[in-house]
């Protein structure tokens, strides 16, 4: 309170003289993008939120997208609490529908951004109609296929879905021998980036649990990419930060954590830099005055 009245009282001459200490930067980086809130760590703006997320989303006529090296996906939900996004690629095979031709993004995400943000453990990866010259099989004949069940979502409950009506898929058994199975499900540390063309793959389907949740098979499965996001760094700053009112942001130049109150930015807290900032313009106002 005592840091805003100080600020209240040389406003006037704040006014008149350029402020040494504005950034630019808008008074609250929190924003929306159709029905989605757009919080730390995530922004729409430069130098917004943890810059391990920094050119990541983009709103696009209401529609939030999120963009890495594979592709973009469109953003359905942002769930701060459990710190996971879900996404949903056009190209990707659900139980309805079958999109091979390896036009899907399938999900690669650039090596400084693993750290941050990578699949949920319970995501299961479907995928479809891989060759036997993919990676995937590469050392298994004669020996059990990588092919799993996730969380009680797999390629067994997958084939029952109106997509295969068809074809007859090749529901090669838990051993690799006259060629691997039409759907070989597994988690993405498996195979840490799924690359279609890499993978020499078709086409694939992804679907996380509802857990605790119970479906009664693959029609019911929740398709699409559940995406759990890690802050690393000082989060104790950011704490600190938003508790006197300012917004976490980072210099877009040399990479460190700001804490950005209004026109102003502070390397601490919005208390410890609103009375600088208060300092500044008390001296400001004196030099104007003896001119």
């Amino acid at each position: 309170m005592a840091c805003f009245l100080l600020t209240t009282l040389f406003i006037s001459f704040h006014a008149l003289i350029p402020s040494i200490h504005s950034s630019g930067h808008a008074s609250t980086c929190r924003s929306f993008c159709g029905n989605l809130t757009v919080d730390y760590p995530f922004a729409l703006r430069s130098g917004c939120g943890h810059q391990g997320f920094r050119e990541l989303l983009f709103c696009i006529n209401d529609v939030l997208m999120l963009h890495i090296s594979s592709g973009s996906y469109r953003v359905l939900d942002i769930d701060y609490a459990y710190e996971s996004l879900v996404l949903h690629d056009p190209h990707m095979s659900t139980c309805d529908s079958l999109v091979l031709g390896g036009r899907g993004n399938g999900f690669v995400v650039e090596p400084w951004r693993a750290p941050y943000l990578n699949p949920t453990p319970d995501n299961v990866f479907m995928l479809l109609g891989c060759s036997a010259r993919s990676p995937l099989f590469q050392g298994f004949p004669g020996k059990h296929t990588p092919c799993r069940n996730v969380s009680g979502l797999g390629c067994e409950e997958y084939y029952g879905c109106p997509a295969w009506d068809v074809i007859d898929p090749r529901r090669d058994g838990p051993v690799y021998r006259s060629g691997p199975p039409d759907c070989c499900a597994m988690p993405y540390e498996t195979i840490k980036s799924v690359n279609l063309s890499r993978l020499d793959c078709q086409g694939y389907s992804s679907a996380y649990s509802l857990a605790p949740l119970k479906v009664s098979g693959p029609g019911q499965w929740a398709y699409g990419i559940q995406v759990k996001y890690s802050v690393q760094g000082n989060e104790s700053f950011c704490r600190a930060c938003e508790a006197t009112g300012g917004s976490c942001g980072y210099d877009i130049d040399g990479n460190n954590d700001l804490c950005m109150c209004g026109t102003w930015n502070s390397t601490s807290n919005c208390d410890t830099g609103c009375v600088m900032q208060s300092t500044q313009m008390h001296s400001a106002q004196e030099n104007g005055l003896q001119r």
